[in-house]
């Protein structure tokens, strides 16, 4: 059988580092400079960074159930083009992803699609309703091996219920992903609650809601010695409480969005419902907070929440629109302009929070090796130095709702490997073979 050979030339490794890449039948051969093979298909990346490829630890797919607004492959595709090679889609599809038969579903869907692994999330409780345990143990042992279990969407809110979870993942060292939200705070609340929502008369979601959850939560995860994920972290207080259970050795990682290290509250002055998100959009002392925490490595990594809608489900009055926005086209690159060309971090932080820190959470062992040689060729190719304009009709989702529609971002992702395998060649999308 012929071998398939791919030569990176002339990249620089996150560390800073000149370096060739070879990748010779999926697996990375040789990391290291003036490397030559008259065989391999040669990718002249100058001026560009090699990082492992990206892993998103919160992504909404939608299927079952909803394939009008994302399906795993259009999601698949999305996630190639932003530089992901594992997305963990989440529970909240219709059916819910409460039982082995879905996750199984939604993995081999992912096996179809071809462009990156799929690790389905289980749900915590059955059909997401907080009151009774999901197949949490079918799920595990099915051959989706689900090991990531959240209601997100929903807030696990009985502190009973969210202990035998945390208890039973034991077993198996799961995990809980907790969408850290008091729902009896945030009844009928449409964003932050502060000045803005006071002006626009727009019900207020406190930020107590979510930290009330995440030390609750993490008292309990204390208790009962197991392993806690808190989603999309938008507050400075949660940020405070979790570094206060860091430092007590309580087991616990965080997630920040990418839209919630840029974004604030002032953007709802529009009324648009393009930037109504759950949890909400925050303030600028939240943002800077956000940010601090990524950096000093108390948020634990970048999870891009993507939640794709129909146009239908956005393009109407704030108070019936639904939540949500995308992020997996746009994530790499709101990193480099929220936390790179701030002189916050470097690439090494970045390929950690956006690649090596997620495997190692969801123990995703095929993913985020660092580019080691005889690893997985799961890479991705960055061009810090160019930039490009955030376009609603050109993304790959099936939704076009992008908050950063029209904003000019750093850095184009040119090259996506999975498996040694390119699904992104000089930007442009490649379907992988054995895909639909």
């Amino acid at each position: 059988m012929s071998t398939q050979r791919y030569l990176i030339k002339n990249a620089r490794l996150a560390a800073g580092n000149a370096t060739d890449v070879l990748v010779v039948d999926g697996v990375i051969s040789a990391v290291s400079t003036n490397i030559s093979d008259h065989e391999a298909t040669v990718i002249d990346a100058k001026s560009s960074i090699v990082l492992p490829g990206l892993v998103d630890l919160h992504t909404h797919l939608r299927q079952p159930g909803r394939e009008d607004a994302e399906s795993v492959l259009s999601g698949s595709r999305a996630g190639a083009k932003g530089g992901f090679t594992a997305l963990s889609a989440m529970a909240n599809t219709s059916p819910v992803a409460d039982n082995a038969g879905v996750v199984e579903q939604v993995f081999r869907l992912g096996q179809e699609a071809g462009y990156l692994d799929v690790f389905p999330i289980g749900a915590v409780t059955a059909g997401l309703k907080g009151e009774s345990l999901s197949e949490i143990g079918a799920m595990a042992d099915s051959i989706a091996r689900v090991r990531v279990f959240s209601d997100d969407g929903n807030c696990v809110f009985d502190p009973l219920v969210m202990r035998r979870a945390l208890e039973y993942i034991k077993a198996f060292d799961g995990v809980i992903a907790q969408h850290a939200q008091e729902p009896r705070l945030t009844v009928g609340a449409q964003m932050n609650e502060g000045e803005v929502s006071s002006i626009l008369g727009l019900k207020g979601w406190p930020a107590i809601a979510e930290e009330a959850i995440i030390a609750r939560d993490v008292l309990l995860t204390d208790h009962v010695k197991s392993r806690l994920h808190v989603c999309h972290v938008t507050t400075a207080g949660g940020v405070e409480i979790i570094r206060w259970a860091k430092a007590r050795g309580i087991n616990v990682t965080a997630e920040v969005t990418p839209h919630h290290l840029l974004l604030t509250d002032e953007l709802a002055r529009s009324y648009d419902p393009i930037f109504k998100v759950n949890p909400p959009l925050r303030s600028e002392r939240d943002v800077m907070a956000l940010r601090e925490g990524l950096a000093e490595g108390i948020i634990d990594i970048v999870a891009t929440d993507h939640a794709p809608h129909t146009m239908e489900s956005k393009e109407c009055e704030w108070q019936e629109a639904s939540f949500g926005m995308l992020g997996l086209e746009t994530a790499l690159s709101i990193v480099q302009k929220t936390m790179v060309d701030t002189g916050l971090m470097n690439w090494e932080a970045v390929a950690d929070r956006l690649s090596t820190a997620p495997a190692r959470i969801a123990g995703y062992s095929q993913q985020g090796n660092n580019l080691a040689v005889g690893s997985a060729a799961n890479l991705t190719i960055i061009n810090p130095a160019a930039s490009w304009l955030v376009d609603r009709d050109l993304v790959a989702s099936k939704s076009r709702n992008t908050p950063f529609h029209g904003f000019e971002l750093p850095g184009v992702v040119t090259h996506t490997f999975y498996n040694g395998i390119p699904t992104l060649i000089d930007g442009a999308l490649v379907a992988p073979t054995g895909s639909r």
